[in-house]
């Protein structure tokens, strides 16, 4: 089984000081694995330099085999188009609309697309989705949730085959995290990696293949998840890192 993602021991420091202490890890093409922690413990640092959003001080992290940090243009333009991050806090563009917002990835990787194309596209992923209000409005105008719903659009454009998703389902009634697990669903049965962050044991049991918990800016194991399923010791760790 191939690698889509690979960190060796790498180490990450903001401002108020090392925040990631040396983690290494694989992540099996085709297969998702649940990240889990406590809050503040490194989860959401250590997912964006899995996507290549942060590097590393030192260490490395490998796309199928090659340094995100060294990439050529090109090399980079694709494993941006071949991947997706949907962010906690959605980060849409503030000063931008939302149709705007969901154009952007479409110009970038595929500029001969005309605007027909380009809004078709657009209908399809925001009906998938479940947002059937204006895109001609600004994020601000929209709930929590919607936004969530908008930022879920936007990682879906480009059909990628690796998607990073932190904690995509927060904010959002039952029935439209239903309908986002039903796509994600969807993606891992066409075979997509998926890094997802949750405090959700039945999500974990529904989606997860591997299990791994990042404390302290450590990781404290990864595991299949049946292994951490059927050892006690690994389940209640698992347990004890969702409640804190």
């Amino acid at each position: 089984m191939e690698n889509i993602i690979e960190l060796n021991n790498v180490i990450f420091s903001a401002a108020q000081g090392k925040v990631i202490h040396g983690v290494s890890a694989k992540f099996a093409e085709g297969k998702t694995t649940a990240i889990v922690g406590p809050s503040g413990g490194g989860k959401s640092t250590v997912l964006k330099l899995s996507a290549g959003l942060l590097l590393p001080d030192q260490g490395e992290v490998l796309y199928k085999g090659k340094n995100v940090a060294y990439m050529s243009r090109s090399e980079n333009l694709e494993f941006r188009r071949q991947s997706a991050f949907v962010f906690q806090d959605s980060a849409l563009w503030a000063n931008q609309n939302l149709l705007q917002i969901l154009e952007l990835p479409l110009r970038i990787h595929y500029p001969k697309m005309n605007l027909k194309e380009r809004r078709n596209r657009i209908d399809e992923v925001t009906s998938e989705v479940g947002y059937r209000k204006n895109l001609n409005i600004r994020p601000a105008l929209l709930s929590m949730g919607e936004q969530k719903l908008i930022a879920f659009a936007r990682a879906l454009l480009c059909d990628p085959s690796l998607l990073f998703l932190d904690e995509y389902t927060e904010s959002l009634d039952e029935n439209a995290a239903d309908r986002l697990k039903n796509i994600v669903r969807k993606k891992q049965k066409e075979g997509v990696s998926i890094l997802f962050i949750c405090h959700d044991l039945r999500m974990i049991n529904d989606f997860a293949d591997y299990v791994t918990v990042i404390t302290d800016g450590k990781m404290a194991f990864f595991a299949a998840k049946e292994q951490v399923i059927n050892d006690p010791e690994l389940n209640n760790y698992l347990r004890m890192g969702m409640a804190v």
